[in-house]
């Protein structure tokens, strides 16, 4: 890719999802691209600069899909979901006893192992979330990863990433040589095709929100404007989960680190359930 293709390119990509790229990142912006050469017959990344350029939306679609990175497996670092079941879950159903309802937002969801893993969270507490509505909003910008995502098929390695036997034998069939997660569980998780640079508040207004492992492609600039945004459709007790090298510090002045536990957030100056030390409601 000629350098100046490369500088409209990497422009391009920023705006429409804030993914971040140096020139040292050539290589890796080729190697994903050469398949979509082949695909369209394109003799060259001129050929593909050129629709870019002009605005071809099936082509840039296609383009800033394949520049993201859709890793993903399923209790990915465990303790953020073991905190979730042990803490965070009990102190959400005890402030929200009387309205009794409980949003969840899995941001830049991938393939769909991190909101599965909530939905089997969640499943496995189902005696004390009897009568009350759980949704479980999932989203990511690939429309191609939402498919996948919600028809909840995954390889044996897939599978083999961190999920415990007792759930793939619990909540998956075989497949062939694939594993599908049961239509129980992708029932409680709807899926969305949605871009974490425009307002969230389209989706509505969350309990919980995991944005674990994204922000670490993006500059300053972006990752504050994400978390603003993320702030303004959070209730004021609610939680945030970033991923292990990820924080708010220096970021954004919307969260603060709650005590103790690294990688979750609450809002400032909010009083509620994040309000509290964690060390001090841990639940076995």
């Amino acid at each position: 890719m000629k350098p100046d293709d490369f500088s409209f390119f990497s422009k391009w990509l920023k705006d429409r999802t804030g993914l971040v790229l140096g020139t040292d990142k050539m290589y890796l912006v080729e190697s994903r691209l050469t398949p979509l050469l082949r695909k369209w017959n394109m003799g060259s990344f001129d050929s593909m600069v050129a629709s870019l350029r002009k605005g071809d939306e099936a082509v840039m679609r296609e383009v800033s899909d394949a520049m993201m990175t859709h890793e993903s497996f399923f209790y990915r670092d465990i303790k953020p979901f073991e905190l979730f079941r042990n803490t965070v879950l009990p102190r959400l159903l005890a402030a929200r006893a009387a309205k009794r309802t409980l949003r969840i937002w899995s941001a830049a969801c991938s393939t769909g192992q991190e909101p599965y893993t909530l939905a089997m969270i969640l499943r496995e507490e189902a005696a004390k979330l009897a009568g009350w509505k759980v949704e479980i909003t999932a989203t990511d910008i690939a429309r191609e990863i939402i498919d996948r995502a919600r028809a909840g098929m995954y390889t044996q390695f897939e599978v083999q990433r961190g999920l415990p036997i007792q759930m793939l034998m619990k909540y998956f069939k075989q497949q062939g040589d694939k594993w599908q997660i049961s239509a129980d569980i992708r029932g409680m998780v709807q899926f969305r095709e949605f871009n974490l640079l425009q307002d969230p508040r389209t989706l509505g207004t969350f309990d919980v929100v995991f944005c674990r492992n994204v922000l670490i492609y993006f500059d300053q600039t972006t990752k504050g404007g994400v978390l603003n945004r993320i702030a303004r459709a959070m209730e004021p007790d609610g939680f945030l989960y970033l991923g292990g090298a990820e924080t708010v510090i220096g970021i954004c002045d919307a969260f603060a680190p709650l005590p103790g536990e690294r990688g979750v957030y609450g809002l400032v100056g909010k009083q509620g359930a994040s309000a509290v030390p964690f060390k001090q409601a841990a639940i076995a």
